[in-house]
């Protein structure tokens, strides 16, 4: 890690000498006394005195906050103050500052917000994480900037953290974010729509020898192996009613009992749930408890569908598109404008996929609008083929157009659950359809 720097405007000598040995070691401090004539450099964070002249009817602050918001738009500024007059912090945050905090600071307290503050630079990018490689969330608009400070005010809290957002749009790359703020932890993750419901509490939980028919050796389960690290759940709305509290009381005790066992042991993990469907809709229609969807979204990532981001859509697809080491296609203007006028019900994962195709199916080392065009059919369209012949009767005509609809949004999507979603049909009705048609498809 490399050092960051912290520039402090203030007149106060001795929160000065008390800050320089609180800091983190690879934190420098740059310290100003004056409302002019500020240090140049380059900052990651500022915190910022009201009042630098000892007059209390002044609140000189204001400007320098206002300063380095129009100079340095990136800067995370703190301001702060041992007057919590609600007027003045509240006239702190309108300058640009992102918090306000009471003077005299606690250790402690500047610790955790430098380790947050450091976070949101590493998944900008702008950092590089010690030891491990690079990973930040693509984007420069403003609502991945959104993202990014969501993930990076997480840093450092307990307890469980709740994930929503369409299908597609990146849950399980949060996941990975926020357990890589963690050090040399597991990550255990459990897709719980793909555990038929009466091996659930078996997998999450663990069984002893003899539990039930082919339990001829005891069994540690997810929750235990996730012991000091991350459980991850996803896809949890999938969790079956008459199962959730016993998901709701290994969160409340942190005690898990393996099925069959009698003994009852002590996990401590952090609960990471994932959902595509919202929660408080599923309570109102009695599939999902209330004071289950409580204990799980206390801290809670917002993610948002791709075309309420497309200002990101250009850089996301021009860095899937490099990792094709070997063709090297480069992404022209009127592609990134084909890309961007989309609208992406598959998010970010249906961009990943059509990347992929562009690279293997585009001529040209650049990627034009033609090639996008030409991949970017509607959802439903049926390939050119025969005139149709009305004969037939409209159940069978029907039964063909659902058949080719089915193909196409399978290969469109590579997935299962994006089709279901895009169909508007539950993921078993979807698998019926496909055996009914006898489609070829396997599920990876």
């Amino acid at each position: 890690m490399r050092d960051l720097n912290l520039l402090v405007v203030d007149d106060d000598e001795l929160l000065l000498a008390a800050l320089r040995p609180a800091m983190p070691q690879h934190w420098r401090l740059t310290a100003h006394n004056r409302p002019q004539g500020l240090p140049s450099g380059t900052f990651h964070a500022a915190l910022i005195d009201m009042h630098l002249t000892g007059n209390l009817q002044r609140a000189e602050g204001l400007e320098v906050i206002k300063n380095l918001r129009l100079t340095n738009p990136h800067l995370e500024i703190i301001a702060m103050s041992g007057n919590l007059d609600r007027d003045l912090m509240e006239k702190g945050l309108k300058a640009g500052a992102s918090r306000f905090l009471a003077k005299p600071l606690h250790p402690d307290e500047l610790n955790l917000m430098l380790s947050k503050i450091e976070e949101w630079w590493l998944l900008q990018g702008a950092l590089s994480r010690s030891g491990r490689p690079a990973r930040a969330w693509l984007g420069t608009s403003a609502a991945a900037r959104d993202i990014q400070k969501q993930i990076a005010s997480l840093k450092g809290e307990k307890g469980p953290i709740l994930i929503e957002g369409e299908s597609g749009t990146g849950k399980e790359v949060v996941t990975e974010l926020l357990h890589q703020q963690r050090d040399d932890t597991a990550l255990v993750a459990i897709n719980v729509a793909s555990v038929p419901e009466t091996l659930f509490e078996s997998e999450l939980f663990g069984h002893v020898r003899g539990a039930f028919t082919g339990a001829d050796q005891n069994k540690m389960g997810l929750a235990e192996a996730a012991h000091g690290g991350d459980l991850f759940l996803d896809e949890i709305e999938a969790l079956p009613l008459h199962l959730q509290p016993k998901l709701l009381r290994f969160l409340e005790t942190g005690e898990v009992r393996r099925v069959g066992g009698k003994d009852t042991i002590r996990v401590q993990c952090r609960v990471i749930a994932a959902t595509n469907r919202p929660l408080q809709q599923m309570v109102s229609e009695g599939k999902f408890r209330e004071d289950l969807l409580w204990r799980i979204s206390g801290k809670k990532v917002v993610l948002p569908p791709l075309r309420e981001r497309r200002e990101d859509i250009r850089l996301l697809a021009e860095t899937f598109l490099k990792e094709d080491v070997v063709r090297r296609k480069t992404l022209a203007d009127d592609g990134a404008e084909a890309l961007t006028e989309y609208g992406w019900p598959g998010n970010v994962r249906e961009l990943r996929r059509v990347c992929e195709q562009l690279t293997l199916l585009s001529p040209l080392p650049m990627i034009r609008r033609q090639d996008v065009i030409s991949i970017l059919q509607p959802t439903a369209q049926i390939d050119n083929g025969p005139t149709v012949d009305f004969s037939q009767g409209l159940p069978i005509l029907v039964n063909q157009f659902e058949s080719q609809v089915i193909r196409n949004c399978l290969d469109r999507y590579q997935d299962i659950d994006e089709v279901a979603r895009v169909l508007k049909i539950s993921r078993s009705n979807l698998y019926k359809k496909i055996k009914d048609h006898n489609i070829q498809w396997r599920d990876e």
